[in-house]
């Protein structure tokens, strides 16, 4: 039998992250291993909750499941990295690492689909999900690897520009096959864990958002590939932790993590250039509405806080990249379980 480590990392969602990790009992009927709860340092109660609502549910006697708290809200990459060490040495033998948003729902045939998918495809060394709104709406799951043309094409929002540069646009949509692509959503994927034991986990300098990006880019220098499986379906709220879809404004983080994204894995006078571009492609799509009297949506202050922030860490050195060995153990002293 195949064995999975399914890590659910939650920050202030209890209720909604042991219904994620329920779902993904449900849909590893046919699988051995352990699924893993991960409180984030919420300063809610969340573990001692997650505790109780676990304690209280019924989950299938062939898994195990477990309730831990990391200690400390490092951020996303850190908290499933936490969840990863620890939960292989609860679960050595996993086969798969499955991380699942805590405000996604897997369907029942989720993850059969992805580890079927990867067994007929042995050079795949991650793979994703079709991830939808609660009213059916795509959610964007697969992605092309961000870049100077992207930055553009994105930030001036002008469709000839897209027909020319459409083999650089970021989302892929849905994709009408399973297959190759960039990166996908992080909500919902299945990782080797011989691919992650060469390449390393999450790079804990990311706090938010451009980590599975990284991840997946990783992957792909180290002669892997990525991919999209349509069959694997799971239904994501969207943004309930993090507030994305809400923001009045863009929080540092997310600049930090673009500006690191780029200037790591290309060149700092890179990541000049594609925030030059984004900041050209901004300004001329905020003539265009202006002269076509339309409102300017979007975040409050954006290029303003792009500039400054990117401006600022110029002069700043590019922090070194936090990449934890699979083989190092989690800090034990940290953890709290419940069967």
């Amino acid at each position: 039998m195949t064995d999975i480590l399914v890590v659910v990392l939650n920050y202030k969602t209890p209720e909604l992250a042991v219904q994620a990790a329920q779902s993904a009992a449900a849909a590893m009927k046919t699988f051995g291993g352990t699924i893993l709860l991960v409180d984030n340092d919420s300063p809610d109660g969340s573990f001692q909750k997650m505790q109780l609502l676990t304690q209280a549910a019924e989950w299938p006697d062939h898994l195990d499941v477990h309730v831990l708290q990391s200690g400390r809200n490092a951020g996303f990459g850190a908290g499933n990295n936490f969840g990863i060490q620890a939960g292989l040495q609860i679960c050595p033998s996993a086969d798969f690492v499955y991380i699942l948003n805590p405000d996604a729902q897997a369907e029942v045939d989720a993850i059969e689909a992805l580890v079927a998918y990867m067994n007929a495809t042995p050079k795949v060394a991650i793979a994703g999900s079709w991830v939808y709104g609660e009213t059916g709406d795509d959610h964007c799951s697969a992605f092309r690897f961000p870049g100077l043309a992207s930055e553009f094409e994105a930030s001036i929002r002008f469709g000839p520009i897209t027909r020319l540069l459409k083999k650089h646009v970021l989302p892929m949509h849905i994709p009408e096959v399973s297959g190759p692509v960039g990166w996908i959503l992080g909500a919902s994927m299945l990782v080797r864990t011989s691919a992650l034991n060469e390449v390393g986990l999450f790079d804990e300098t990311f706090f938010l958002y451009f980590e599975e990006t990284d991840l997946c880019l990783r992957a792909y220098r180290a002669g892997y590939e990525v991919h999209f499986v349509r069959e694997s379906r799971v239904c994501h709220i969207g943004s309930v932790a993090t507030g994305m879809g809400r923001w009045s404004r863009t929080p540092t983080y997310w600049y930090q993590s673009r500006w690191y994204y780029f200037s790591k894995n290309h060149s700092r006078s890179y990541a000049i250039c594609a925030t030059a571009l984004n900041v050209v492609g901004t300004s001329l799509w905020r003539l265009r509405r202006r002269i076509e009297g339309k409102p300017i949506v979007g975040a409050k202050c954006f290029l303003r806080d792009m500039i400054a922030h990117d401006l600022n860490a110029l002069f700043q050195p590019t922090p070194n990249a936090t990449i934890r060995s699979l083989g190092v153990p989690a800090e034990t002293s940290l953890q709290t379980s419940v069967e």
